[in-house]
C-alpha cells in the first residue's frame, strides 16, 4: 500500500468517523445509538483491513474485475447472496410482513424465482463465453460496439438508480440509527464504496459481501429463533397471535393487500424474475470463479442462502407484528412504529436480544448497503472502462490503462452518488429499484439470453429491441401512477400500472424477434453461421479449435 493511500484512509476517519461524535449536534449526539456506532466502527476497520490485503493481491485487470477467477463455488455463493440481500430486502420486506402479512411474501418470491433461471440457463454459458461483464457474452458473435454500447448504457442505467436509493436509503437509515447527520451518513457510504473498489477491486468487494451475508445470516436467525421461542416454536400459533393483534385480524393471511390486480402481479413477477437475470453487478460475479462448474455451485449456494434469509424475514415481520405493534416502547402516541414499517425488524432485534443485539443489526444494516453499493459500483465502473473504454474507444488499451479508468470512474461514481444522495433526500424514490429491475428485464437480459440461445439473433434485432425495452420501461415509469401522479402531481396517470415490465419486456422480445428475422444482410447470415462455435464454447469453455475461452 503506498503512502498516499494510507495517507487518504488516515483523512477518512478524521473526516468521516468523527462527525458521529464530535460534529453531530448535541440533540443528535444524545439519541446515537452508541452500541450500533462500536460495532459500525469495528466493521469498518475490519472491511478496511480486508481492503489494504486486497490491494497488494489486485494488480491486473482479471484481479480487479473478477478477484483473478481464484473465489471458490461456495464462497461466491455467500458473495452472491450477500451482494442480493440488501437493506431493501433486510428491512423493507420485513416491513411489508409487518404491515401487510403474508402478501409481503410476493416481494419474497419474486426475488427468489429469478435464481432458478439463472442456474439453469446462465451461469454456465455466461461463465464459458465471458470475461469480465455480461456484455463480453452478448456481443460474442454480435457487433461489438453497438452490443457494447448497448449494454454499457443499460448497466449503468440499472447502477445509477439502484445507487440513487440505496444511498437515499442509507443516509435515512444510517441518521436514524446512528444519530448521524443525514449528509455525513451520504458521503461516509460514498467514501467507503470509493475505497473498497478503488483500491481492493473485486476481491474486497467480495469479502465485504461475504462478512456481511454471515453477519446477516446468523442476526436474521437469532431474531427468528426468538421469535418461534415466544411462541412455543409453533408457526401456527404465531400466525394466530398476529391475527389478534393486526389492525385488519385474519385478512392479513390472505393475499391481494399489495397487488391487487392480475396485470400488475404479473408485471412484477417478470421484473423481480428476468431483472434478476439481467443485474449487471449480480452477472459479474460469474467471473470470479475457476470455470462453469463452480459457477453452477454458485448459484446453488447462493439460491439456498437467499431461500432461508426470505423464510427468515417472513417470520421476523409476523414477530414484529406479535411483539412490536403491541409494545409501547416501540411506538408513538398516535400508535404508529417509530421510523416507520421499514424499522420494524430493527425494533425487533432490540425487542428480542436488548440494545447491543440491537447495535449488532443496526450496524449489519449498514454493512448491508455497503456490500451492494460496493458492488453496484464495480458493474458501473467496468461498464465504462471494459465495455466502452477497451472494446469501444480505445481497442489497444492496455490492463494498466483499463485498471486506470475504472478507478477513475469508481470515483466519478462515487462522487455522483454522493451528489444524488443529498439531491434526493426529500424525493420519493420508491420507484428507482423497481426501474432498475425493469430496465435490467427488458434491456439487459433479452440481448444477453438470446444472444446465448437463439441462432437468428443479429446485431440489428438486439439494437433495436434492447433500446426500445429500455426506453419503454423509462417512457412508462414516467408516465405511471408513481411519478406521473405522486411525484409530478397530476390527477390521472395516462399508464394506469405502477410495474411497467410485462409490457416492456413484451416490447424488447417481440422487437428482437422481428427486427432480427427480417435481417437479410451479409453481416447477419455471417453473425448466424458463428452460432454453432459459440455453442461449442458456452458448453465446454473452448472453442471448435480447442482454444479456451480463458
Amino acid at each position: 500500500m503506498n503512502q498516499s493511500a494510507m495517507c487518504f484512509l488516515t483523512r477518512f476517519f478524521i473526516v468521516c468517523l468523527l462527525p458521529a461524535t464530535v460534529f453531530a449536534s448535541p440533540e443528535t449526539a444524545a439519541e446515537s445509538n452508541w452500541s450500533a456506532i462500536s460495532m459500525f466502527v469495528i466493521f469498518v476497520l475490519l472491511t478496511l483491513s480486508i481492503t489494504f490485503w486486497s490491494s497488494r493481491r489486485t494488480r491486473t485487470a482479471a484481479d480487479f474485475y473478477a478477484a483473478g477467477g481464484g473465489i471458490t463455488g461456495f464462497q461466491n455463493g455467500l458473495a452472491i447472496a450477500g451482494d442480493y440481500m440488501s437493506a431493501a430486502s433486510f428491512l423493507g420486506i420485513s416491513g411489508l410482513v409487518y404491515l401487510s402479512g403474508f402478501d409481503g411474501l410476493i416481494y419474497s418470491i419474486g426475488f427468489l424465482v429469478g435464481w432458478p433461471l439463472i442456474l439453469f440457463l446462465i451461469a454456465e454459458r455466461l461463465r464459458n463465453l465471458g470475461r469480465f461483464t455480461f456484455a463480453d457474452v452478448a456481443s460474442y458473435r454480435l457487433g461489438q460496439k453497438q452490443i457494447r454500447t448497448l449494454a454499457a448504457v443499460g448497466s449503468l442505467c440499472v447502477v445509477s438508480l439502484y445507487l440513487i436509493a440505496q444511498m437515499v436509503g442509507s443516509g435515512k437509515l444510517i441518521q436514524l440509527l446512528f444519530g448521524l447527520p443525514y449528509h455525513y451518513a451520504v458521503v461516509l457510504v460514498g467514501i467507503l464504496m470509493i475505497l473498497y473498489v478503488s483500491l481492493g477491486g473485486m476481491l474486497a468487494t467480495t469479502w465485504v459481501q461475504i462478512i456481511k451475508a454471515v453477519l446477516l445470516l446468523s442476526g436474521a436467525s437469532f431474531m427468528a429463533f426468538m421469535v418461534l421461542a415466544a411462541v412455543g416454536f409453533d408457526l401456527g400459533e404465531l400466525f394466530r397471535q398476529a391475527t389478534l393483534v393486526h389492525e385488519n385480524g385474519v385478512d392479513i393471511m390472505a393475499p391481494g393487500g399489495l397487488v391487487s390486480d392480475p396485470v400488475s402481479a404479473i408485471s412484477l413477477g417478470i421484473a423481480l424474475m428476468f431483472g434478476t437475470a439481467g443485474l449487471p453487478h449480480i452477472l459479474m460475479r460469474f467471473f470470479t470463479v475457476a470455470d462453469a462448474k463452480e459457477a453452477r455451485k454458485s448459484v446453488f449456494y447462493a439460491t439456498g442462502f437467499i431461500g432461508y434469509f426470505y423464510v427468515l424475514t417472513f417470520i421476523i415481520g409476523f414477530g414484529a407484528i406479535v411483539l412490536v405493534s403491541t409494545n409501547p416502547d416501540f411506538l408513538d402516541a398516535d400508535g404508529a412504529i417509530f421510523g416507520g414499517s421499514n424499522m420494524a425488524a430493527i425494533h425487533l432485534s432490540a425487542a428480542v436480544g436488548g440494545d447491543w443485539f440491537l447495535g449488532f443489526i443496526s450496524a449489519v444494516a449498514f454493512a448491508t448497503i455497503l456490500a451492494v453499493v460496493s458492488g453496484l459500483a464495480l458493474a458501473g465502473a467496468s461498464a465504462v472502462s471494459h465495455d466502452l473504454y477497451a472494446n469501444v474507444f480505445n481497442p489497444d488499451a492496455s490492463d494498466e490503462q483499463e485498471v486506470r479508468i475504472s478507478k477513475i470512474t469508481t470515483l466519478g461514481l462515487g462522487l455522483v452518488a454522493i451528489l444524488l444522495g443529498l439531491l434526493f433526500e426529500h424525493q420519493n424514490i420508491a420507484f428507482m429499484v423497481g426501474l432498475a429491475f425493469a430496465i435490467a428485464a427488458s434491456a439487459n437480459f433479452p440481448v444477453l439470453f438470446l444472444s446465448m440461445y437463439w441462432r437468428r439473433l443479429t446485431t440489428r434485432g438486439a439494437m433495436i429491441g434492447g433500446w426500445l425495452g429500455l426506453l419503454t420501461a423509462v417512457i412508462l415509469v414516467i408516465i405511471g401512477p408513481i411519478v406521473w401522479v405522486d411525484i409530478l402531481g397530476n390527477r390521472d396517470a395516462i399508464f394506469p400500472y405502477k410495474y411497467p415490465a410485462l409490457f416492456s419486456v413484451t416490447v424488447a422480445f417481440i422487437s428482437i424477434w422481428y427486427f432480427s428475422v427480417t435481417d437479410r444482410s451479409a453481416v447477419a447470415a455471417q453473425e448466424r453461421e458463428q452460432f454453432d462455435q459459440q455453442l461449442v464454447r458456452s458448453h465446454t469453455g473452448v472453442g471448435a479449435s480447442g482454444a479456451s475461452a480463458h
